[in-house]
């Protein structure tokens, strides 16, 4: 590798660690998700109770909540930069490209973390069974890194907004339609009346796809964004 992909790897992981390590001290980030996904799956147990659910509005209820969660924990990715006023330190010291890829990194994995809390509560308070496990984890791991990816922009475009707060969910569901759309019914092919991967595979690359897409625009339109 060249010494400039070096140093912008070195870059994005910088800003990764800061991130990592400043959510291990507070825990303000993890604590609220959880407990969002906790609350929220509780509720839909209760709400449910003895009724049978076909295996469309599990999914569909699954992905509903992690979509939630994620919107009301991974905006605060820039909001927490404005608020300490680092902001201009990072600006100084560190490309655009660079922010992006280690807050994605971040948001990824903490996406990652919450999906794997969320589906084996949803698994155990709704007694639901996997014939698919493999279909399941890509689909949480495709679906997750198209939020975290459309997440991530969007946190940065709304930081200095003054109702930033309500302002992400209100931006972000119109863009994830085609993602949730797909990761919904490849859930469902993963469940016991599901098709399996073959019936799977067109959602699959549109999950894909979306990734893909969405993280391409990012990186490319990332330095307007944070600089002006």
């Amino acid at each position: 590798m060249t010494d400039a992909v070096i140093a912008w790897l070195s870059g994005a992981w910088a800003v990764f660690e800061k991130d990592a390590r400043l959510e291990l001290r507070s825990r303000y980030a993890i604590n609220m998700l959880l407990m969002f996904v906790l609350a929220s799956l509780l509720l839909v147990t209760f709400g449910i109770g003895q009724e049978p659910v076909s295996t469309r509005v599990q999914a569909a209820l699954l992905w509903v909540v992690m979509l939630f969660s994620a919107a009301v924990g991974l905006g605060r990715a820039f909001i927490s930069e404005e608020e300490r006023g680092t902001v201009l330190l990072l600006r100084l010291n560190t490309r655009g490209s660079m922010v992006y890829a280690g807050k994605l990194l971040f948001n990824f994995l903490l996406v990652l973390g919450l999906n794997l809390v969320a589906i084996s509560a949803f698994l155990v308070l709704l007694g639901v069974e996997v014939r698919v496990p493999g279909l399941l984890a890509l689909t949480v791991v495709l679906g997750g890194l198209g939020l975290s990816g459309a997440t991530t922009l969007l946190a940065a475009l709304i930081a200095r907004t003054a109702n930033r707060g309500p302002l992400l969910p209100v931006l972000l569901f119109p863009l994830l339609v085609p993602l949730l759309l797909s990761a919904v019914s490849a859930t469902r092919h993963a469940l016991p009346d599901g098709g399996g991967w073959p019936a799977a595979s067109g959602e699959l690359l549109t999950l894909t796809g979306f990734a893909g897409t969405v993280i391409t625009a990012a990186v490319l339109l990332f330095d307007y964004v944070w600089y002006d």
